[in-house]
């Protein structure tokens, strides 16, 4: 089979203007990015905003583990397959952030026959969103500083300020830094913390606004820190959203590409599961959903980090829940989290290893790990459809032994896809087990339950999530976020909804414990206030809100020839 790259370069791209109006959008409503991408108008979009919207499938996954489980693979896949079978359909994904791009993922935009296109220019750069939130979120970063050197109306305490700055790239280094030094003509000395562009929280506020005016109100209302009183400072208190906004004022607007088979797709924000809440812009589904019946979106990891928080941030911000929820898995995972590769993760297995008949090990990974996630998205009533993404090396009895097993755990449907081989046409099974699953959730109306109200106090959502999702036995506070919710809570902020950061390798805090770990202890090391965006962020164990690059980055790897074309590792 050929590369990702190859296919990609042999692809003939439709005009992006012919891709839009595939989804009635004229000519006239969009902005070209070049040939083949472009950005839907502020005006198209307002008149599109209260139309009938379509049924949402919503992809995600069980714990990803480091061979790749192909959830954007399947996510493009079933879109293309829900077109070949007749279904007015669309996709709307997250945009690629470089870290992970120049890091370990190598890029994030599908792969073999279930790509978005042009793929080079989706994975590098592409329309500068990112960029676009990083200027944003250090121009704000750079008016503290100033506002402090010039007078500092607001009493802001400088050793209790609380933004960040950010970059988009893995760098460890940054993690822990010292700004100012030189004397008073370079600021106040202080120390300071780089995260990664993909968390910060202009991100989560440019995905989760409503439209501009939402947007500079959220920028608004970000807290920078507290002052010399205790009370907290926000930034538009030194008047830093409106340049804000300007700087994101084409960010904001969704991406428009196509799929290797021209069916058109969004991808718009892009948000980690891990230490942010992982989904795509509320405004791109809702633009999607009025111009196509099936939207299939994704949320980051697994389901206990990107699907959770689609259920209790992004849905209850937008007001729209999934139709459905695919369940994406792979037997190989499965043999991870039943232990046919040692009882903690880390290890890595050789070809052989990993390709190695194991159905026990499938069977005891699906009747732990797969049946959480299954059971998991089914307490939110919604329809659960198990997708067996297929590699050649899988036999006849695992995939038996893994379908035995979702069924038991209360699957809807389960399917076994191969659109990574055969783009749409390996997914049509999927599709159709989608479009009925759907029509029936509509029919039944069951009403969309999420764990908790939506204006429960903060430790109450920390602690339906531990106890009925991971399965932790209790929640420990350490101190210093004991501290840190006793300020939050006393600044009026203790019922916003709670986004966990934690490794995505396990329902744990810990990423060794596989397959389905319970009766433990769940420790939160630190909050962080995101008032702007509208939630808190429990940070948990270990976890890092700047990630660095492994032994040998993806970056090594990549080059391009004389001609400027792209070579290495997107292939």
């Amino acid at each position: 089979m050929p590369t990702d790259l190859e296919i990609a370069n042999a692809a003939t791209l439709e005009p992006i203007e012919a891709i839009a109006w595939k989804l009635g959008i004229s000519s006239t409503e969009i902005m070209p990015m070049g040939r083949n991408v472009a950005k839907i108008t502020w005006d198209a979009l307002k008149s599109r905003m209260n139309k009938p919207q379509g049924s949402l499938v919503l992809v995600t996954s069980v714990n990803p583990t480091p061979f790749g489980e192909g959830k954007t693979v399947t996510t493009i896949g079933l879109t293309q397959a829900l077109c070949r079978i007749g279904q007015s359909a669309t996709c709307v994904i997250r945009e690629p952030s470089m870290g992970p791009v120049f890091g370990i993922k190598g890029g994030a935009a599908g792969g073999g026959y279930s790509q978005v296109l042009p793929m080079e220019d989706i994975n590098l750069h592409f329309t500068g969103d990112l960029h676009a939130v990083t200027s944003a979120h250090n121009l704000l970063s750079a008016l503290i500083d100033n506002h402090i050197k010039h007078g500092n109306d607001s009493r802001l305490d400088s050793t209790k300020i609380s933004w960040p700055r950010v970059v988009d790239m893995n760098d460890r280094a940054l993690r822990d830094v010292v700004i100012g030094m030189g004397g008073p003509a370079n600021g106040h000395l202080r120390q300071e913390r780089f995260d990664i562009t993909a968390a910060s929280e202009v991100m989560a506020i440019l995905v989760l606004a409503a439209d501009y005016a939402d947007l500079k109100q959220r920028l608004g209302n970000i807290v920078i820190g507290q002052s010399l009183d205790g009370n907290p400072v926000k930034a538009s208190e030194i008047d830093a959203q409106g340049a804000m906004a300007l700087l994101l004022r084409n960010a904001f607007l969704p991406n428009l590409v196509q799929t290797l088979e021209g069916n058109p797709a969004f991808i718009h924000g892009g948000p980690f599961a891990n230490i942010a809440h992982g989904n795509s812009s509320i405004i791109a589904d809702k633009l999607a959903l009025s111009a196509a019946d099936i939207v299939v979106t994704e949320a980051g990891f697994g389901s206990d980090m990107g699907a959770e928080k689609f259920m209790h941030i992004k849905a209850a911000t937008s007001g729209k829940s999934p139709d459905c929820v695919v369940m994406n898995v792979t037997i190989r995972s499965m043999k991870l989290h039943g232990g046919a590769f040692g009882s903690r993760g880390g290890y890595r297995p050789t070809k052989d290893e990993l390709e190695a008949e194991n159905v026990e090990a499938v069977a005891t990974g699906a009747a732990t790990n797969l049946d959480r996630h299954i059971r998991n998205m089914a307490g939110f009533e919604v329809p659960v459809i198990v997708s067996i993404n297929k590699f050649a090396s899988d036999s006849d009895a695992e995939i038996k032994a893994l379908s035995d097993a979702a069924h038991a755990s209360g699957a809807t449907a389960v399917t076994v896809t191969e659109v990574h081989a055969k783009g749409g046409e390996g997914g049509e099974e999927l599709a159709k087990a989608v479009v009925k699953a759907v029509q029936d959730h509509v029919a039944e109306g069951r009403p969309f339950t999420p764990l908790f109200l939506k204006d429960a106090p903060v430790m109450e959502k920390i602690e339906a999530i531990a106890t009925r999702m991971y399965k932790a036995k209790d929640v420990y506070l350490e101190t210093t976020a004991k501290k840190q919710l006793e300020k939050i809570t006393s600044w009026g902020y203790g019922n916003l909804p709670v986004c966990m950061a934690k490794t995505q390798y396990s329902f744990s805090h810990d990423a060794g414990k596989l397959g389905a770990p319970s009766d433990f202890t769940l420790p939160i090391r630190e909050f962080r206030l995101n008032s702007g965006a509208g939630f808190i962020v429990a940070i948990l164990g270990n976890m890092m809100t700047m990630p660095g690059l492994p032994k040998r980055p993806a970056a090594i790897d990549m080059d391009m020839d004389d001609d400027g074309h792209q070579t290495g590792v997107f292939g």
